[in-house]
């Protein structure tokens, strides 16, 4: 051990990063110490690897914290996540913040501050790449264009920020290629009812607990979009057609835009949602590339409609991976005779158990000649009824006729 270099004991230091574990070992000799205070990068404070953390005043962690940061001299990634203090005071977050801020790299912080500390402010034009921020007031954010040169992803949780400035803010980081904004609160001018904001460099974006009327995201290189429980009047994606990407989870959105242009699009995965079937199959019909399509717990907005398989299986040859749950109605299960010949994976699901749905099983394992997986979801309540135990007795035993069809298929089951 006397041997290694010291910048691998500060490289192993660095792995452990829990401020604890670094502390102690660090307490090995002087060579360790040595690699503490000039080698080590990546250094965190998280109340959920120490439980004493939970038992410290405010004023002690504070000192604790500032006493082990000050021991180290090149700080690349700094977290601080302490879910059960209220808050820290402004003062030592700031003595952290301009003592690390020229080597920092990796920002992650979830305290409150009082008073409210800008963060961004005590970042900006510096190294930082990667800045995770929750609970937060966000304001006042310059209009400048090379603010945060190097940030590369951007995530605010239960942060307050106005429409403007979030629209600034992603303008100041040129190099932005990941967001992820978690129930924010923004605030809406008396002049400004839409949210609009504009990156050339977004690769991803992910919301969640948003609620807007128009959110207008300009975005030439995005790949992933994913909405989850949110509720919009109107989102409009407007870009180049880049998105491979598309999930929908619980939203409530009266019209949906993800642009003409989709014929890149790898996997969608739409869950929770109420959409019309045909503008949302034209929506991605074009998407002669997808390899995943999830439609999970849909609601038709008309109650005649129902997913064509035909189309499924003629416009998107490419497909191996079919997941399909929503409430079955007799009369309405338009199967098609296309097959869907590269699907290897098929998920199938229930919300109410009918005898529908073992026919429904049977068609689709036929137009699946390449099967290999068939996963089974169900939903079981509690207070079974002497029905439900009957339909469910019948749909088992049918299920182990029709496997012995299909001996090469794995067949697994997965009830709630």
């Amino acid at each position: 051990m006397e041997h290694l270099p010291v910048e691998v004991i500060g490289n192993i230091l660095s792995r452990l990063a829990a401020a604890r574990d670094v502390v102690i070992a660090s307490a090995t000799c002087r060579k360790w110490r040595e690699a503490c205070l000039k080698h080590l990068h990546t250094l965190s404070f998280n109340s959920n690897d120490w439980p004493v953390y939970r038992d410290l005043t405010n004023s002690r962690l504070e000192i604790l914290i500032t006493q082990t940061i000050f021991q180290t001299t090149g700080l690349q990634c700094l977290s601080i996540f302490m879910d059960d203090v209220d808050e820290f005071s402004a003062a030592p977050v700031i003595a952290w913040l301009m003592y690390t801020r020229e080597t920092l790299r990796c920002l992650l912080y979830n305290v409150r501050t009082t008073p409210n500390v800008n963060i961004l402010e005590k970042c900006g034009r510096q190294k930082l790449e990667m800045l995770v921020l929750a609970h937060n007031s966000i304001t006042g954010v310059e209009p400048s264009y090379q603010r945060f040169p190097c940030l590369k992803s951007l995530s605010l949780s239960y942060v307050s920020i106005s429409a403007l400035d979030l629209s600034l803010l992603l303008t100041a980081c040129p190099k932005i290629e990941t967001l992820a904004l978690v129930n924010p609160e923004i605030a809406m001018s008396d002049s400004q009812a839409t949210m609009e904001l504009s990156s050339p460099t977004l690769k991803s974006i992910y919301v969640e607990a948003i609620s807007l009327d128009k959110f207008i995201l300009e975005a030439d290189s995005l790949e992933s979009l994913h909405l989850k429980d949110s509720t919009l009047d109107l989102f409009e994606l407007i870009g180049k057609g880049t998105l491979k990407h598309l999930k929908i989870d619980d939203v409530s959105v009266i019209h949906l835009d993800i642009g003409e242009i989709t014929e890149h699009l790898e996997a969608v995965d739409v869950s929770n949602f109420t959409i019309m079937w045909p503008k949302f199959y034209h929506m991605i019909s074009k998407s002669s590339k997808l390899r995943r399509l999830r439609l999970w717990g849909v609601v038709f907005d008309d109650e005649d409609e129902v997913v064509d398989l035909e189309t499924i299986a003629v416009y998107f040859p490419q497909l191996s991976h079919l997941s399909l749950s929503y409430d079955l109605r007799d009369g309405l299960l338009h199967y098609g005779a296309s097959r869907l010949k590269n699907v290897v994976v098929l998920e199938l699901g229930w919300t109410v158990i009918s005898e529908l749905f073992t026919h429904w099983v049977a068609a689709l394992l036929d137009r699946c000649p390449n099967l290999k997986r068939l996963v089974i979801h169900g939903v079981v309540s509690e207070a079974k009824t002497r029905e439900e135990c009957n339909t469910l007795a019948n749909f088992t035993s049918s299920i182990v006729r029709l496997m012995r069809k299909y001996m090469h298929v794995d067949v697994q089951f997965e009830y709630e």
